[in-house]
């Protein structure tokens, strides 16, 4: 091999060289570096320069060392149940690290690695050593994981090493179980090595990145994490990890930051070099200051997501990536792609919805993995060592998992680990296999105990919750192919962001009621007062508790804004460009007071129900810099993150003369009607909006029905009250007229009006009278869209 050129052969190929038609040669993992490597580096995506040795030199390794007969034998008495599976492949392994090189392949593996150092100018570079199965990363099978990885080798002889060790790691047992699991024959799967140019991460960071919402399959969105140091820690869920998640849509657009979450990860510990040129890597602690920061910048988290989508175009399907960023250069490599093999696959159209009904006690939460819910008795295991002991349909409680825990994480009702992201181990394979898991929930293993009876539910959004006992839960089939066309648009009514995209395949025209005071209270946590006059707050565990969360920013209003506008934006996203109607903060005063910090800000109302709430409230010195914080938010959402979607809508807006005054502060604060495309539609749940719909119509862009409040305020029953609930009635004929009535001024004066409240949810039948009154959308929640949209369907074929 001369400095100028690249030698071939049939057991060594440089990266550059190879394509992703080389997987039988190389390995899925090695063909696709090098296919990104060829086609993509031009376009700016960054992999480390490599070689990889072929399958054929495995083949000639085994058969040199006179092997195929050793795992015959071996292989045939743990089939015959005279050795054991850990017996069989401590066995193997042994006999494979034992083994000589033929000298041709260990004379161009040394020659390879020269050229490495002649091209970095290091007399020994430091390499990671992969193994990159034959049969990896097939469509109907992810090999992910179940060979080895060695990371800082250094020198020729250590490099001769670690390529053994991968040969044997080809039969480590949950190898040799994975394969028995998919129908692989042994002996049809070869071993490819990559060796790469170490990128030095140890110092910098990386992670795992997915070009689609890896729960919901939402293909809109790349989901990347990330932790200090190497990469392993992400890769086996030993870490809880940054979270970013990132709509591809807006990309490429000028000027446009589309990051709709982040969320800042515990990263207790990162993985380094070893002491010493080629030592092995270690763990060691995070400090407290790279606890509390997030690993990628705004710039960085946006540039990998471009990477993901070039990458996903490239290949033409959505991919799993692994990168990394060098913290001597700043700069971020991708060191892994191959395809996604588990929403890719799914069944499109048929989902399953999980209900919980009644629940014990709320015990724990952490990252739900599957939308699913499964109740059975604890198996709390500490370590691989102990999985044996695993008891068939238990849920497995353990801190954290790597490919040795296969075996039995496919037996198991659900799985629940102490550490661990969205893309590590634990949420890959329980995905894969169909098993609901919470991830992260940072002390299972404290709280819970073995033979435990526990509820796992994965059923309420991004957060997981674990309940004692068995909770009763029910099970609704939601079927896509027969949604009927209707002219009365149909949307949703969503509360909650993490749940959104749960539902981005129902044909929704949008979402029609947006809750801002639910993301408000789940993600922002925070009484807006509570920032905008932090002086005031006296010491206690609220004002620490608002330290703690608002650590990081140096204007702590800065904070709010960012959390209201990401959470608002992953509504947004779903369904864009259909309108997502925003309905500004419409929490009562009782309820604004168990926000942290809020009992300083609130009064106490007798009855909050009609009291300081909604409108009131936007242009009162009581709350205006409050309400100014959820105009920047909106305003944020709508110009920086490019959400021009978003619709603003008022609630609770007594009479003319307030709308006026709040639409002037909506201004004074950048949010003013027609500016920008920027509409604003009225609450109409007050029966004073009904008799002035005509003056809300010259001030308004369209109106939306509350038909909860417009009931209790027309018949003057609290809808709260048990004593009066039988009197609660959408139907009655006073409400009817009022809902008829505003129908027929808003369509005159020209105006879009639809109904935002609960009663076509639990009476899909009500969707009738409203498709004959002229209604022109109704929203609904998601788990009754499907019936609603039949009735409208069969409303408007009645004519």
């Amino acid at each position: 091999m001369t400095k100028d050129t690249k030698a071939e052969s049939d057991t060594l190929i440089w990266m550059d060289r190879l394509a992703r038609g080389d997987v039988a040669r190389v390995g899925g993992k090695n063909a696709s570096l090098g296919e990104m490597l060829q086609a993509l580096t031009a376009r700016g995506i960054r992999v480390p320069p490599g070689f990889a040795t072929t399958a054929e030199a495995y083949r000639r390794y085994i058969t040199a060392n006179d092997l195929g007969k050793v795992l015959t034998q071996v292989l045939g008495e743990m089939d015959s149940h005279h050795l054991t599976l850990a017996e069989a492949g401590r066995e193997i392994r042994a006999r494979i690290t034992r083994g000589k090189w033929p000298e041709d392949i260990e004379a161009e593996i040394r020659a390879a690695y020269r050229r490495l150092a002649e091209e970095t100018g290091q007399a020994e570079p430091s390499v990671a050593v992969r193994s990159s199965a034959t049969a990896e990363d097939l469509p109907d099978a992810s090999f992910a994981g179940q060979q080895e990885t060695f990371l800082n080798i250094r020198g020729e002889t250590a490099l001769l090493a670690a390529c053994r060790r991968c040969y044997a790691s080809l039969f480590t047992d949950r190898a040799i179980t994975y394969r028995q699991l998919k129908g692989f024959d042994h002996f049809e799967v070869a071993l490819s090595i990559g060796v790469q140019l170490m990128v030095r991460s140890d110092i910098g960071g990386s992670g795992v990145m997915f070009s689609l919402d890896t729960e919901s399959g939402f293909d809109k969105l790349v989901l990347i994490n990330a932790a200090w140091g190497l990469g392993e820690n992400v890769v086996q869920g030993a870490v809880s990890p940054d979270e970013y998640q990132v709509y591809k849509p807006f990309l490429d657009r000028p000027g446009t930051v589309p990051i709709l979450h982040k969320a800042l990860g515990a990263k207790e510990i990162k993985m380094v070099y070893g002491s010493g040129d080629g030592a092995p890597t270690r763990n060691v602690p995070t400090s407290k200051a790279e606890r509390a920061r997030f690993v990628l910048s705004d710039d960085e988290i946006l540039d990998l997501a471009r990477a993901a989508v070039l990458i996903e175009q490239h290949y033409g399907q959505p991919m799993d990536m692994e990168w990394a960023k060098d913290g001597e250069t700043g700069l971020v490599y991708i060191v892994q792609a191959r395809p996604e093999t588990v929403q890719s696959r799914s069944e499109v159209g048929v989902f399953r919805t999980y209900t919980l009904g009644k629940t014990g006690e709320k015990l724990l939460s952490g990252l739900s993995v599957g939308g699913a819910v499964a109740s059975g008795e604890v198996c709390l295991i500490e370590t691989a060592a102990e999985i044996d002991r695993f008891v068939d349909g238990s849920v497995l409680v353990t801190s954290t998992t790597d490919p040795d825990w296969v075996p039995i994480m496919k037996r198991a009702a659900a799985i629940v680990t102490d550490h661990g992201g969205r893309t590590s181990h634990a949420a890959i394979i329980s995905r894969e296999l169909g098993v609901p898991a919470i991830v992260g929930t940072g002390n299972a293993t404290e709280v819970l105990h073995d033979g435990q009876q526990i509820t796992v539910s994965c059923a309420e959004g991004d957060e997981g919750a674990i309940y004692e006992g068995t909770a009763e839960v029910s099970i609704t089939e939601t079927h896509l192919d027969a949604v009927p066309e209707t002219r009365t648009q149909v949307m949703l009514n969503i509360a909650n962001p993490a749940a959104a995209a749960r539902w981005w395949r129902l044909p929704a025209d949008g979402v029609g009621l947006a809750r801002m005071e639910f993301v408000v209270s789940n993600e922002v946590k925070v009484h807006p007062l509570a920032l905008t006059r932090y002086d005031q707050l006296e010491p206690g565990e609220a004002r620490d508790a608002i330290d703690r969360l608002t650590q990081g920013y140096k204007d702590r209003t800065e904070y709010f804004v960012d959390s209201l506008a990401m959470g608002l934006s992953r509504i947004a996203a779903t369904w864009y460009p259909n309108p997502t109607i925003v309905r500004m903060s419409d929490f009562k005063t009782n309820e604004y007071a168990d926000l942290l910090g809020g009992r300083a800000f609130e009064p106490a109302e007798e009855n909050p129900m009609i009291g300081f709430r909604g409108a009131s409230r936007y242009y009162s010195d009581g709350y205006r810099d409050g309400f100014a914080l959820e105009c920047r938010a909106i305003h944020r959402l709508r110009e920086r993150m490019g959400f021009d979607n978003v619709v603003v809508m008022i609630p609770f807006c007594r009479t003319v003369q307030e709308a006026d005054r709040v639409l002037e502060v909506m201004a004074d604060n950048g949010l003013r009607r027609g500016e920008n495309g920027l509409q604003v539609y009225v609450m109409c749940e007050i029966p004073s909006n009904v008799i002035q719909a005509e003056a809300l119509a010259e001030r308004f862009d369209g109106f939306s029905i509350g038909s909860n409040d417009l009931t209790q305020l027309t018949l003057g029953i609290d809808r709260d009250s048990e004593a009066l609930s039988g009197l609660f009635d959408e139907r009655d004929p006073a409400v009817l007229w009022m809902i008829e009535t505003v129908i027929a001024k808003a369509r005159k004066a020209g105006r879009k009006i639809g109904l935002c409240g609960q009663a076509p949810s639990n009476d899909p039948d009500f969707a009738r009278l409203l498709v004959k009154a002229g209604i022109d959308t109704i929203s609904v929640t998601p788990d009754s869209f499907l019936a609603v949209k039949a009735h409208v369907a069969e409303a408007e074929k009645d004519g």
